[in-house]
């Protein structure tokens, strides 16, 4: 894998910090690195080498945290064990003003992390509150970093059907890696043994009052379209498989007014069955 191109006259500036959370293995469900905040440091120490950052807001006693700390071998120079910062926090606080107030203190310009956790909510809504809580740009489906300048960074983003975009981010922001990116390093024992650890104890969680007011339910599966293929060759059929689909059957809607506007989209997810159909004798009853 390429190296990163890094200007010389920011070398000094760079602070970047991967964030990780415990992940679980899809078979055995054992404890271990989560798969995308993995590629995330393996992402940072590319970029940064020893200079990485970890952070990890929950418990102290997380077994998936020395497994990060055991990446930071077979690094050039001497950049000493790896060092992670840990934010206690109990399970209904809220993890994003603890994050978001340890990275303004630790003056973090560049934030690594996966865009989805394997435990708990699992919303994939924690880089972007994050972000927008910090004022940052934010920059998801990141498979790789191009250029690291003072002021921008250049990165490749993932898209459907194997594409990529090439995007610019101003510093600071928040990258949020795909799992399309490269594969993390083994981890290493001793230096799992050896990283730091360090409990910061200047920051305050807070309860997250909205999670406590959510109602939870098991999830409903929900069918599947599946799209027809009545071509005869191989060929054809991996074609069909293989092409972008191209939206059709669109409407485009102008010139309306607010309750025009919540009417049309009404009556599409009734017609796409999201909503229950109108019951005969409902007609002088609001749509919604």
């Amino acid at each position: 894998m390429t190296q990163p191109e890094r200007s010389s006259s920011s070398a000094g500036e760079a602070r970047v910090v991967a964030l990780v959370s415990s992940g679980r293995h899809p078979v055995s469900g054992r404890a271990g690195r989560a798969r995308e905040d993995a590629r995330a440091v393996e992402m940072g120490l590319t970029l940064a080498g020893a200079s990485l950052h970890l952070a990890h807001a929950g418990d102290a006693e997380d077994a998936a945290l020395p497994e990060y700390l055991g990446m930071f071998h077979g690094l050039d120079g001497a950049g000493g064990p790896g060092e992670l910062s840990l934010l206690p926090m109990a399970a209904g606080d809220d993890a994003v003003p603890l994050l978001a107030s340890w990275l303004e203190a630790y003056g973090a310009n560049l934030v690594l992390t996966g865009q989805r956790a394997e435990c708990g909510e699992g919303s994939g809504l924690l880089p972007y509150l994050l972000a927008e809580r910090l004022g940052w740009a934010v920059a998801t489906g990141v498979a790789a970093i191009e250029h690291y300048a003072g002021d921008r960074v250049t990165v490749l983003q993932a898209l459907p059907q194997g594409q990529r975009r090439r995007l610019e981010v101003r510093l600071p922001c928040l990258l949020c890696v795909d799992g399309v990116a490269p594969m993390p390093r083994q981890s290493a024992f001793g230096p799992s043994r050896r990283g730091r650890v360090e409990a910061v104890s200047n920051v305050t969680a807070e309860p997250d009052t909205l999670q406590a007011a959510w109602q939870w339910q098991p999830a409903r599966a929900r069918p599947k379209r599946l799209k027809v293929v009545k071509s005869t060759n191989a060929r054809d059929r991996f074609k069909a498989a293989a092409a972008k689909s191209a939206a059709s059957g669109g409407q485009v809607l102008t010139d309306l007014t607010p309750d025009e506007a919540a009417q049309k989209l009404i009556d599409y997810l009734r017609a796409e069955k999201v909503l229950p159909a109108v019951q005969p004798g409902d007609e002088g009853q609001p749509s919604a």
